[in-house]
């Protein structure tokens, strides 16, 4: 069974195939989580999971979206429904604006300690702020994934040591994709998840399409023989992983 660990299913690209989309993910998924990236797509997130068995949300404030909203208290009101499974998706992202870094980095530590006083893993993002999101997690200890993971192996090994997963998607696909297919082939299965983060990145042969979870499957492939492994024995693996980092959190998963 297939798990897609990181997907924004109520952005505007599904708007006309959504239906489509989880029909034939439908029977072949275990779970999909939908993320989250500010209070409106956070509650999107939950009713998408209310209607189908197979979805669960993950709600938080993304680091682009720091200027929105300050107060953190509905992070916990929406949190008590049993469909959301994860803190997320949070972090930090240099890459457009560094002029809240700092702002960031407190929303950051405010939503790991709420994640930690929930007990539910977080889903993290970080773009070109690598040192400093390793320094927050490490400091800040709670468990969780690196979504999209983009940083280098020896980085990778760090968070392996302190017990984060390593969220793998359609980069890994890419031809000149060397430093993830590096990362997949040094660390440990044990540590690896399967996202989409759909819309977007969308695995080789569909780049430039709207990215759907059924995707995963070439994800799977590109890990499996960067492994040496089946692909059956990757889907094992990774659903394993899955419920140790999310399973305790829901009797339905």
């Amino acid at each position: 069974m297939l798990v897609d660990t990181h997907i924004h299913l109520a952005d505007d690209a599904y708007l006309d195939i959504l239906d489509e989309v989880i029909e034939e993910a439908r029977g072949r998924f275990k779970s999909i989580i939908v993320s989250g990236v500010d209070y409106k797509t956070s509650l999107d997130a939950i009713r998408l999971a209310e209607r189908y068995d197979f979805l669960y949300a993950s709600i938080g404030l993304h680091p682009q979206e720091v200027t929105k909203l300050e107060n953190l208290a509905w992070i916990k009101e929406l949190a008590k429904h049993e469909k959301v499974i994860a803190i997320g998706e949070i972090g930090l992202d240099y890459y457009w604006d560094e002029q809240y870094k700092d702002f960031q980095k407190e929303l950051f530590i405010k939503q790991i300690k709420i994640a930690n006083e929930l007990d539910l893993p977080v889903v993290v993002h970080s773009r070109s702020a690598h040192q400093d999101t390793f320094d927050i997690l490490k400091t800040h200890k709670t468990k969780g994934v690196l979504h999209c993971y983009s940083g280098s192996v020896e980085l990778a090994r760090e968070y392996t040591k302190l017990g984060y997963y390593i969220g793998i998607g359609g980069v890994v696909t890419f031809k000149n994709a060397k430093t993830i297919k590096e990362v997949v082939s040094d660390i440990d299965l044990k540590y690896l998840l399967t996202e989409t983060d759909g819309p977007y990145l969308t695995p080789h042969p569909y780049r430039g399409k709207v990215n759907r979870p059924i995707y995963i499957e070439y994800v799977i492939s590109e890990i499996a023989k960067l492994k040496n492994k089946t692909k059956n024995e990757i889907e094992e693996k990774i659903y394993n992983n899955y419920l140790e980092l999310f399973g305790g959190t829901n009797e339905e998963i």
